[in-house]
């Protein structure tokens, strides 16, 4: 079988050196399967099908394997939640602090580092397809980060999220500020911000 026709069988579609033997591939193999075009580096060691993603996912798919704990925060989280209709100009992903990036090709990445004692609150999963999922922070913990960082990111973006969120089923401004509480930087900006909007 050639590597063209297994392109077109079941192969995956994201390739790193370390899945080649499970794969029945050689790294010799992929490497001229990249030359003809068939894969495409998107991080060191991590090949993408061409045309298996568009640019962003394809870099989320890259990150996601290297780096397992990376986290689509902020304006990204934001913007797939519906809490915005800004769009990122670059993907922001966190990773807790001490751990280093991914250099990713093809799509701009904006890296965060969080406090590792609260890394994985309100931290989801977001299925990219074929067996790759990257972690998410849910809406509420996207409009805590926002609140957290809006000397960064911008005030408004904050307010805006925050009056989106309140607007959802079931969303209460308790459950809010319960879940804000070991981010002390965010939680008494959100509660003033609650008691302007409500």
């Amino acid at each position: 079988m050639t590597v063209s026709d297994a392109l077109a069988g079941s192969e995956p579609v994201l390739l790193r050196y370390r899945d080649l033997p499970a794969a029945g591939w050689t790294r010799h193999a992929l490497e001229r399967a990249a030359a003809r075009g068939e894969y495409e580096r998107v991080a060191p060691g991590a090949f993408l099908r061409t045309a298996g993603a568009d640019d962003t996912t394809a870099a989320w798919m890259a990150i996601a394997t290297r780096r397992p704990e990376a986290t689509l925060c902020l304006l990204s989280a934001a913007a797939l939640h519906d809490l915005s209709d800004e769009m990122p100009r670059s993907s922001d992903i966190a990773v807790p602090r001490g751990t280093h990036p991914v250099k990713v090709v093809h799509a701009p990445i904006a890296w965060h580092r969080f406090n590792p004692a609260t890394f994985n609150l309100g931290r989801e999963r977001r299925d990219l397809g074929h067996g790759i999922a990257i972690g998410l922070y849910s809406p509420e913990r996207t409009v805590i980060d926002l609140f957290a960082m809006r000397h960064e990111t911008g005030a408004d973006l904050a307010i805006e999220a925050l009056k989106r969120w309140l607007r959802g089923r079931g969303h209460s401004p308790a459950r809010l500020l319960e879940a804000a509480k070991p981010f002390p930087k965010a939680r008494p900006a959100i509660l003033s911000a609650l008691e302007v909007l409500l």
